[in-house]
């Protein structure tokens, strides 16, 4: 059985001795690799590596980093087939859908390659009298990246491409569910011409977490991943001195006006609430229909939902795959009943759906719920799985009620003609991400992921130009040559008339 383990100061180490985990193929149930798990000494290595390399790499010219980013963007495209094939076989979602993760996950590695841009600091001469001030961006130091099963290569390329290239060193600790990847980002990283110990992986648990969060040589910590977790990083990580952000859970709103193109709506609706199986931090999990509109929207969702083509994710004629594990599995199903206990109308019921041929495979088929109110189970909590909410309301007003009294604000969406409800609900809606007509509102690299309310711990968004904030730390100089010094002691605050 293949064992998954680290890579430390540009080599992949030993795991004798060391904790393991299983690594399924949802498709099958069939455990596939074993993982290990980094007890705190080996954490501490990678750690360590990483600080040794950070001083002569934040010395590196900002060109040359940016020339390693090119070489690996090169790299990407050129193996892009075979990391989605290793994000299929273990997290299980579909192999178009893995291609289209890896190129999302590009494109911040695309932005990065322009960091020089955003590193210049600012000059101003003659602040004062004979005074001069200028400004710089400092790399802050080893950086840890905490990353969820959901994008096993995605976020961490939302995070270290960014760092690396303001001139951090970085050591990601993926999720044990879906582990293969991270391997490979190293590998073509090394290719690109890495020096050893800027890019180091620890596979691991909660003690590889609690190591990086505690340990004196990381300075800052990304995260994302459920909100309860976040929260724990977040509060952890400052309390240790650390700069921290953790993007959190979700539960996004697509409202649907009367006036809204339903076919477009319900072509756009299925992507984003039964794509990956329902496991994206952005995916819609609820549907406020107004007006109205909730009966003409069920009947054209209706056969949709039920005729969604699952099976094994490297078969290209499935829209859906499994769930990542058995244990997740359990959890969605377990969502569903009780949405059925607590009086919503499950429309479609996925439950105990098996492919022929897969029955061992982690899979549920899509749920469709209508007739939901905010006081139940599977409107108010995260469900990370195949299944859609239907909230019925009579007016914008009371969807922008729904959408802002969540304790979640990550995404929301509107589907309309109407320019002026568009307009309102952007305005009004307390979410960190709109779309207007779109559903899955991630921002495009050379803008900032994050949510609002219990969906973000910190002030800086991921990637963008929040990103490289998040990853610098100013230094502003003002300087007095000799010719401009006083000639005697002065004892009253400077100004800019001095």
């Amino acid at each position: 059985m293949r064992t998954i383990g680290h890579y430390i100061d540009g080599k992949n180490t030993d795991v004798a001795g060391q904790r393991l985990a299983s690594v399924f193929d949802p498709s099958t149930g069939v455990e596939s690799a074993k993982v290990a798990l980094a007890p705190a000494s080996v954490v501490d290595l990678a750690v360590k590596a990483a600080a040794q390399a950070f001083p002569a790499w934040a010395d590196t010219p900002p060109l040359v980093r940016a020339r390693v980013m090119f070489c690996f963007k090169a790299l990407l495209e050129e193996n892009m087939d075979k990391l989605a094939e290793a994000i299929t076989r273990e997290h299980g979602k579909t192999f178009e859908d893995a291609k289209g993760e890896v190129t999302r996950g590009l494109e911040v590695v695309e932005f990065a390659c322009g960091i020089p841009h955003l590193l210049r600091g600012e000059y101003t001469d003659q602040v004062g009298r004979g005074v001069d001030a200028f400004s710089a961006r400092h790399p802050v130091g080893v950086c840890a990246g905490i990353t969820p099963f959901n994008f096993p290569a995605m976020v961490p390329m939302w995070m270290f491409p960014v760092a690396i290239a303001c001139g951090n060193t970085f050591v990601l600790k993926p999720s044990e569910k879906d582990p293969g990847a991270s391997l490979l980002l190293a590998e073509l990283l090394a290719e690109a011409g890495l020096p050893a110990g800027v890019f180091n992986v620890v596979q691991g648990d909660k003690e590889a977490v609690d190591t990086l969060l505690a340990h004196p040589d990381v300075s800052a910590v990304s995260f994302v991943g459920s909100t309860p977790i976040g929260e724990y990083v977040y509060r952890t990580a400052t309390a240790h001195g650390k700069r921290a952000q953790s993007l959190c859970g979700a539960k996004n709103h697509m409202v649907v006006m009367p006036d809204a193109d339903l076919d477009a709506t319900i072509n756009a609706l299925m992507g984003a609430a039964y794509g990956a199986a329902g496991e994206r931090c952005m995916a819609v999990s609820v549907v406020v229909a107004v007006g109205g509109v909730g009966d003409a929207l069920v009947e054209r969702l209706l056969p949709k939902v039920k005729n969604l083509k699952i099976g094994a994710g490297m078969d290209a004629h499935n829209e859906m795959g499994p769930l990542v594990t058995r244990e997740h599995l359990a959890k969605v199903t377990g969502y569903v009943d009780t949405g059925v206990k607590e009086g919503a109308k499950l429309l479609v019921d996925g439950r105990g759906f098996k492919p022929k041929g897969l029955e061992g495979g982690f899979f549920i088929g899509g749920c469709l719920f209508d007739h939901v109110t905010p006081d139940m189970t599977i409107y108010r909590e995260e469900i990370f799985g195949p299944v859609l909410a239907i909230v019925r309301v009579d007016t914008l007003e009371e969807a922008l009620q729904l959408v802002n009294d969540h304790e979640y604000g990550n995404g929301a969406a509107i589907f309309t003609r109407n320019g002026d409800a568009a307009r309102t609900f952007n305005y009004r809606a307390k979410a960190g991400m709109i779309g207007i007509n779109v559903p899955i509102p991630v921002p495009v690299a050379y803008h900032s992921f994050g949510g609002w309310k219990r969906s973000v711990f910190g002030d800086r968004n991921v990637y963008g130009v929040d990103g490289v904030g998040f990853y610098t730390k100013l230094k502003t100089t003002t300087a007095r040559w000799p010719t401009g010094l006083a000639s005697g002691a002065e004892f009253v605050m400077p100004t800019t008339g001095n």
